[in-house]
């Protein structure tokens, strides 16, 4: 009140003063009582730490391509839906994007070699942990690779051969049995930011203490490995053999 603020001696502000000039200001109540470093509002800190973000069907599209170039010099890891995307021959990519996306399946394969130019340029390391039966499913033609033609696996198992050994060890996949482990679709981009793909949309995680959780989460898909990465070139030449 006004005869509170022109009483003699020093008093603090009463938690109403305090929100009223917070709410006044687009500030935070702690900011202004010297507590915390952010001024936002609880509400925006909320928005910019989980975002929802459109995304297309191949998961290399703009958003994730800007994502890949900010992380620039950070470890990048990642899961993948199906094969790693960067990995993919052009005749995967059409196989698997081309009903999805037309014409547009051959701007996805252009995005995914841009971002092997920057895993040759050695700007970040790249990590992949993904599921041995997705792998062994692709080799046989079976669930969600049927119909996928026998030239067409022979070529991107070669593609794998000569990845991993070219850009190991900026490159490094780590394989597990999903009967022990499992892990939905995600890709973390050093300390600032873990995207999960949902599909239609990632769920892009800003609060360093999320972005740490799903690193962690990394980390015990990388601990529980049934193949590490020195072991993985030899798995696909093993694993062409077995194509029929």
């Amino acid at each position: 009140t006004i005869s509170a603020l022109l009483a003699p001696g020093t008093r603090l502000p009463n938690a109403q003063l305090v929100g009223d000039c917070a709410q006044a200001l687009a500030v935070s109540s702690d900011w202004l009582l010297g507590l915390t470093e952010r001024s936002d509002p609880p509400d925006t800190l909320l928005d910019r730490a989980l975002q929802s973000v459109p995304a297309s069907r191949a998961l290399f599209d703009a958003t994730m391509f800007t994502w890949h170039q900010a992380a620039a010099g950070y470890k990048i890891r990642h899961v993948p839906a199906t094969l790693p995307d960067i990995l993919k021959t052009r005749a995967v990519v059409m196989w698997e994007y081309q009903a999805a996306l037309g014409a547009a399946a051959d701007q996805a394969f252009a995005g995914f070699e841009a971002q092997l130019d920057l895993l040759r340029s050695t700007q970040s390391d790249y990590e992949i942990a993904m599921p041995l039966d997705g792998l062994t499913s692709f080799a046989a033609a079976t669930g969600y690779w049927q119909g996928i033609p026998r030239v067409t696996r022979l070529e991107q198992i070669d593609r794998l051969i000569a990845l991993c050994d070219e850009l190991y060890p900026v490159l490094r996949l780590y394989l597990f049995d999903a009967h022990k482990v499992f892990s939905a679709p995600i890709t973390v981009f050093g300390p600032h930011l873990a995207a999960l793909y949902l599909g239609q949309a990632y769920l892009a995680f800003h609060d360093r203490a999320k972005v740490a959780e799903v690193s962690q989460h990394f980390d015990w898909l990388v601990r529980e490995a049934a193949l590490s990465a020195r072991e993985a070139a030899g798995y696909f030449r093993q694993l062409r053999g077995e194509v029929v």
